[in-house]
């Protein structure tokens, strides 16, 4: 393959963007927080302001992808695409906009996407791996060494726990519980469905919340992927920043090193899900990275 490819994912949160070169090097990595799935919990719609957000961002992908002469190009779209009645509507214009429509990924799809990606720099020898990616709407789990042997997706997100439970500024003591309760009630299900779960020798964490986690962690002033990947997040430490960041009001919170600060109204119900997944399967620290689904839709072009 002599020219580039692309993959957009479209989550709740955020909308994102890989360009891989023919040799595998990522050319372009583009990340812009839309909110696609505000409110899609209350109203099961996508709201018109979310869908015009996020196709502005597409806008600019558009013209990036175009640069870089991509002939073949992978859209997905995730939990809040899933849950919205309306979802047509919001593929019917990402198709006219981009050229391809997007593909509506069942959360087992997400789940083997993600470790595909997550673990192609990873030695087998570090395994089995539990792949957990904390979105906005949905966590998708996936086990296994070599290839995927188990996933499940689960109901729980940062903006969909900080919509439906985390009401106050700072939450207060028992939105927190009840949050980390919820997270541990879904956990049941990923126990009964991957039950090699909480004995897998290297858990590898993805997306916005547990990057972030370890950006605060290292009080990163300005967005470092180099330090963030591969970065070993303990769970003394997924606490502590736990801690600091549910105990501060917004205004407070926005100024940590290394929390983005359209991030900041969310982080608190990413976090609840994070130590809750920590604690419940008894994780003394998480392996942090920067490849995720975005690598695998690429490479599942590419290959």
């Amino acid at each position: 393959m002599s020219a580039p490819v692309a993959a957009i994912d479209c989550g709740t949160n955020s909308v994102r963007l890989l360009v891989r070169g023919p040799d595998g090097r990522a050319l372009e990595r583009l990340m812009r927080i839309t909110r696609l799935g505000e409110g899609v919990d209350r109203n099961g719609r996508l709201e018109g302001a979310a869908i015009e957000r996020t196709l502005e961002v597409l806008r600019e992908y558009r013209s990036v992808i175009d640069r870089h002469g991509v002939e073949r190009l992978r859209v997905a779209a995730t939990s809040a695409a899933r849950d919205a009645v309306n979802r047509d509507d919001f593929f019917d214009a990402v198709s006219e906009l981009v050229g391809v429509r997007p593909e509506l990924l069942s959360g087992e799809e997400e789940g083997r996407l993600s470790f595909l990606g997550a673990t192609s720099e990873l030695d087998p020898g570090r395994g089995p791996f539990l792949v957990v990616d904390i979105g906005g709407g949905s966590t998708e789990f996936a086990y296994g060494t070599t290839a995927c042997e188990a996933t499940i997706s689960v109901d729980m997100g940062c903006v969909r726990m900080t919509e439906t439970y985390l009401h106050h500024d700072p939450p207060l003591p028992e939105e927190l519980l009840a949050a980390i309760s919820v997270a541990d009630i879904h956990l049941d299900d990923v126990l009964r469905s991957i039950p090699g779960a909480a004995g897998a020798a290297t858990l590898v964490g993805l997306a916005g919340t547990v990057t972030t986690a370890a950006a605060v962690e290292l009080g990163l002033a300005t967005y470092d992927r180099d330090r963030i990947h591969h970065f070993v997040l303990t769970k003394d430490a997924a606490e502590d920043v736990f801690r600091t960041l549910a105990t501060e009001p917004l205004a407070d919170r926005v100024h940590n090193p290394g929390l983005e600060p359209a991030r900041a109204d969310v982080i608190v119900g990413g976090m609840c899900v994070l130590v809750a997944i920590m604690r419940r399967l008894g994780f003394t620290e998480c392996l942090v990275s920067e490849a995720d689904i975005l690598d695998g839709l690429a490479m599942s072009i590419a290959g």
